[in-house]
């Protein structure tokens, strides 16, 4: 694994504008930019991957949430897995597959080695997996639900986006955990995915089912926990269903990321009261601690077959906008993410 070449132009993903709605021409941008010599004590990363979340969008709006807003003109921020291209710090070494934390969206970062994790090497593992069901989306499932849904034996879990990166990985650790699990999903291939791969005891379309009756008669004895991704209306319905002393994970709400105008709160909100629910969001850097724990059981589960997942690639670096409207469009099963080069 040779140096870059100095005269390759690293290409970087800037935010132009805040959007308002979905992401339109002219509120991101490449930018070509030249590459400078490595400086000492720095890693040169070539970015294989890019992970693809709802929190993507977030960022760029002017809103005051768990990280500050990106400032226009700067990059665009989130996760990736690379492989070193140059070192000037003896931790690392060309060839050596790595992930940072949140980094510029880019052909080529430099890092230093303390802000670098090298990846293990898992049989049957791909790369990208550490993007997904061993990286973020995974470990916010697992402690989503572990520590604010506490799953026990025979307990109902409902999971909204269930055929997406989070509640895909949900609705299986429940089943591990002994849950009679219900997702709700947009199409019937996600459904039938659901049932027949992921081994959801039933799957709902609610854009083309009466999502009301459908848990009705999927959650006969009403819902324990329901691991909320969507918001909105459906959220609403959930919580109507929802049994005394029931908890609620608030992961997202990507129903209303996109949104123009301010977005009621549940109409049905006095039920959580009514049924003394436990609801709470959170955050997976709130786990930042636990984070080796929760990676050897996921790891665990998924070697074993345990675990089912899917990676949603959307090939090369110019077409993370459409990966990203594969997320809000709803068009994705599994984790989305970008590839952006080969070793």
């Amino acid at each position: 694994m040779g140096k870059v070449s100095m005269d390759e132009k690293n290409r970087i993903w800037m935010l132009r504008r805040r959007p308002v709605g979905s992401i339109r021409d002219g509120d991101i941008e490449i930018v070509a930019q030249p590459l400078s010599s490595l400086d000492d004590g720095y890693v040169r990363v070539k970015t294989l991957y890019i992970s693809i979340d709802p929190t993507n969008r977030i960022w760029m709006s002017d809103v005051d949430g768990y990280f500050p807003p990106l400032p226009i003109d700067g990059p665009l921020m989130g996760g990736l897995v690379g492989v070193v291209m140059e070192s000037k710090d003896d931790a690392y070494e060309p060839g050596q597959i790595v992930m940072p934390g949140l980094s510029p969206w880019a052909l080529y970062n430099d890092f230093q080695a303390e802000e670098l994790n090298s990846l293990p090497v898992l049989p049957g593992v791909p790369t990208q997996a550490f993007l997904g069901p061993l990286g973020g989306t995974g470990l916010t499932a697992y402690f989503g639900l572990t520590d604010i849904g506490q799953p026990k034996e025979g307990d109902t879990l409902v999971v909204s986006a269930a055929a997406g990166a989070v509640g895909s990985m949900v609705g299986q650790i429940g089943k591990i955990m002994g849950c009679r699990v219900v997702g709700i999903a947009g199409s019937d291939s996600k459904c039938k995915w659901l049932i027949d791969v992921a081994g959801f005891d039933a799957a709902i379309n609610y854009k083309t089912e009466d999502l009301d009756a459908a848990l009705a008669k999927h959650c006969p004895d009403g819902i324990d926990i329901n691991f909320e991704n969507v918001g909105g209306k459906n959220m609403d319905i959930v919580i109507g269903h929802l049994n005394d002393f029931s908890r609620m994970p608030l992961c997202g709400l990507i129903s209303t990321y996109n949104a123009k105008e301010p977005v009621p709160g549940p109409y049905n909100f006095a039920n959580l009261l009514m049924r003394r629910t436990r609801m709470q969001g959170f955050i997976i850097i709130d786990y930042l601690d636990q984070f080796n724990d929760g990676l050897q059981k996921l790891a665990e589960w998924i070697l074993s077959g345990q675990i089912k997942y899917e990676m949603d690639e959307v090939e090369g670096f110019e077409n993370i906008p459409a990966a990203l409207d594969r997320l809000f469009d709803g068009k994705n099963i599994g984790k989305v993410v970008v590839h952006v080069a080969d070793i």
